[in-house]
């Protein structure tokens, strides 16, 4: 059924899933989450789950035939699930891009889609211009720098809250600055579109980063400046958090929605 636009999948069972229903109930594109995979232990209640399938085991979901699979869960579901998923022919879209910054993951990823004929999408999440690094790429980029500004309250249950006292700053604190391989590491509810620009420029360690947690910020914004032979840009977005979940932009669950979309769009323009 890779055509069925109401036996959509999903892993995990948050504030995107929650996010995503919604938007699907306001668009009427005729789009429905039918399904979710997450472990026994981690399992909503069956009133949580309004009609939507509880699978425990991912054998158990690839059973059932979803026409795709949309993984909102964690860099760890990348690993456990999604190869399995692709080696049977099930196209797959993840939000963990951060997991893609493992090298030997990304293989195994490839391989499994190779053998099982399908294909998986990373979302481009909380940023614009990938598209612009994809198309400079092929001339040669000679620097990617990305800067992620979000509230506080962003930052906790994250290494930053052991480095500061994330309640009482006064003033803008940088609370990472490296390269993408470790910001995605080490941040990876965050700093997921670290990983988007990445994966669309120069690679995990080419690619600087800077995180900074701001008092004043009621928005998170996100930077992404880039040289290279065809010139130069800078794009700046400031995107709202996630009214359940401030650790991550509206918009990167709105991309979501788009990259299913687009997955079973006739003609993609």
């Amino acid at each position: 059924m890779p055509n069925d636009r109401r036996r959509i999948a999903v892993i995990g069972f948050g504030a995107m899933v929650r996010s995503l229903q919604a938007s699907f109930r306001r668009s009427g594109n005729h789009f429905e989450v039918a399904a979710t995979l997450v472990p026994r232990e981690f399992a909503p209640a069956p009133s949580e789950l309004g009609g939507v399938r509880l699978f425990n085991d991912v054998a158990d979901l690839i059973d059932w035939h979803p026409s795709l699979v949309v993984e909102c869960a964690s860099h760890d579901a990348v690993r456990d699930f999604v190869p399995a998923l692709l080696r049977k022919g099930i196209d797959t879209i993840i939000v963990s891009v951060g997991s893609l910054s493992d090298k030997t993951l990304l293989d195994s990823l490839e391989a499994a889609a190779t053998k099982g004929g399908s294909r998986l999408t990373a979302v481009s999440g909380a940023i614009g211009g990938l598209d612009v690094l994809r198309s400079a790429r092929s001339a040669g980029l000679s620097s990617v720098a990305y800067t992620g500004t979000k509230p506080p309250n962003a930052w906790t249950g994250t290494p930053a809250a052991d480095a500061v006292d994330l309640a009482s700053l006064c003033q803008p604190t940088v609370i990472y600055k490296g390269n993408a391989e470790q910001a995605a590491r080490l941040y990876p509810k965050n700093a997921n579109v670290t990983a988007a620009v990445a994966l669309a420029g120069i690679g995990f360690e080419a690619t600087s980063v800077v995180l900074i947690a701001d008092p004043n910020a009621t928005t998170n914004l996100h930077r992404v400046e880039a040289t290279g032979a065809f010139g130069s840009f800078s794009i700046e977005l400031q995107n709202k958090p996630l009214p359940d979940n401030p650790k991550t932009s509206w918009l990167a669950a709105l991309s979501i929605e788009e990259a299913i979309v687009r997955h079973f769009r006739a003609i993609d323009v």
